[in-house]
């Protein structure tokens, strides 16, 4: 028999162990849920969960419960109305200890589901007690049935893996261990390297890889070709954008290139004008915050390896051709001869669009004053608090629509096209990096809730160039590199 004492310093050590774990359970919700809740919400509802147990030991199985029945009060796609047969064995294959146990977490399952109304009903009663004595022997079935479910060192299930080559923009998103914890629960682990969509269609050896994912309808359409494949999926898009210093918005305001409103907008007819006569910063007028010798350009990823370049020159070429698709070897030409020194007078240029983006969180305007860049990695840095005060969007006008596109090589490419198309955490974590899934009410509900300006509608998009006339395009602007 343990002194009195002894049993004391138990019975705190077991409530320390309680309150640690669901702590624990309190921290894993608000990082899931954060995005659509504030943490105090989330620390209500596992509070008030944790009060259905009240009486019953915790030690390691009321938190898994907890969480289980948190998780569908904060997710509206999972019914709350009762409990499943899927929590039963849940539980049961969670609970590492004794039958008896494992009977009093099932007890308290049951409970919770019992309407107080019946209690006085005795007939009622009866017919539930008959339910739960069921429940308690399904429970103690299960805890026999696997001993050693949670045993240590019993090895999990194989994932398959996923080879792929992705736009570099889209590598945060794969990193992110909530996508990776996703995919799993569908059996996969996805392995990718970073390319620039442009590389990936034209010079990466597709035969290494699983799946192709470049950033684009046309790049995807030149993957097609290459690979010898027909289908693709669209999980996600991103129009293209512009990042920016409030100081150089000002500027370009007095200059009649930006309007501020609702969402800040950049004229690209009124900019292509003053590019064609090659003003420096320092010859705008009122410049007193960025007076520098340098051509007033935006700063892109080279258009001969990155699709971010490709957009910068599709919308370009269009305003150039008199705001008119183009077509035919004359308006390509004439395009070129406006928008190719766009590009050469830059100097060096970075193949991925992930580069620029980063100097421009890195080092400020005075490298980067304006960068050419997809919305999604504007919005993520925002959601993630990575943007600075005086960071503000531009959104060109017109802007074009960058359609990622995943293009699958094989069977398994062709799984993982599917579900980061149709699976809805998959869509919803696609939004939460920025990029604007099928469904936009996913996006639109968490830039609302970052108090970030975003043109939800964007009604002056220009429609991409076909592949021949883009690749025309393309060669021609890298040709007047030399």
């Amino acid at each position: 028999m343990n002194a009195p004492g002894e049993e004391k310093t138990a019975r705190e050590d077991k409530v320390a162990r309680e309150e640690k774990a669901l702590r624990e359970v309190t921290t894993r919700l608000v990082d899931d849920y954060g995005d659509a809740y504030p943490a105090e919400r989330v620390e209500a509802v596992v509070g008030a969960v944790r009060k259905r147990f009240e009486g019953h030991s915790v030690r390691e199985f009321v938190p898994i419960l907890v969480e289980r029945l948190a998780r569908r009060e904060l997710d509206p796609k999972r019914s709350m109305n009762a409990a499943t047969e899927a929590d039963l064995v849940e539980a049961a294959e969670a609970a590492p200890g004794s039958a008896a146990e494992t009977t009093s977490v099932f007890a308290a399952v049951a409970g919770r589901f019992v309407p107080a109304r019946l209690v006085e009903n005795k007939r009622a009663l009866g017919v539930i007690a008959a339910g739960v004595v069921v429940v308690l022997a399904f429970a103690v079935v299960m805890t026999v049935r696997q001993p050693n479910s949670s045993a240590p060192g019993t090895a999990a299930p194989a994932l398959t893996v996923v080879h792929g080559v992705v736009g570099s923009e889209k590598s945060a998103f794969f990193d992110d261990p909530k996508v990776a914890e996703a995919l799993a629960g569908h059996g996969l682990k996805v392995e990718v390297e970073p390319a620039g969509s442009r590389q990936i269609a034209a010079t990466v050896d597709l035969g290494k890889y699983d799946f192709a994912f470049p950033s684009s309808s046309a790049a995807a359409e030149l993957v097609q070709r290459k690979a010898g494949v027909t289908g693709k999926y669209v999980p996600f898009s991103s129009p293209m954008a512009i990042a920016t210093f409030a100081p150089i918005a000002d500027l370009l305001t007095r200059a009649g290139i930006v309007t501020p409103g609702p969402t800040t907008t950049f004229d690209i007819e009124k900019y292509l004008a003053l590019a064609d006569t090659g003003v420096q910063w320092n010859q705008l007028e009122g410049n007193s915050t960025y007076s520098v010798p340098k051509n007033v350009l935006v700063s892109t990823t080279d258009p001969r390896t990155s699709n971010s370049a490709a957009m910068y020159l599709a919308v370009t070429a269009y305003v150039a051709n008199d705001n008119t698709v183009v077509r035919g070897a004359r308006a390509e030409d004439h395009a070129v001869s406006r928008v190719s020194r766009l590009f050469t007078r830059q100097g060096y240029t970075e193949s991925s669009s992930d580069g620029p983006f980063k100097d421009y969180l890195a080092n400020g305007m005075g490298t980067v004053p304006l960068a050419w860049i997809y919305e999604a990695q504007y919005v993520d840095a925002a959601i993630h608090d990575q943007l600075k005060p005086d960071m503000t969007l531009l959104y060109p006008q017109p802007t074009i629509m960058s359609q990622h596109t995943v293009v699958p090589l094989d069977a398994k490419g062709d799984t993982l096209g599917k579900l980061l198309t149709t699976d809805p955490t998959l869509q919803h974590l696609a939004a939460t990096h920025g990029f604007r899934p099928t469904d936009l009410t996913q996006f639109t509900t968490l830039t609302t809730a970052a108090h970030l300006p975003i043109d939800a509608t964007l009604l002056n998009q220009v429609p991409p160039p076909d592949y021949d006339t883009l690749e025309h395009l393309l060669t021609a602007v890298a040709n007047s590199y030399n």
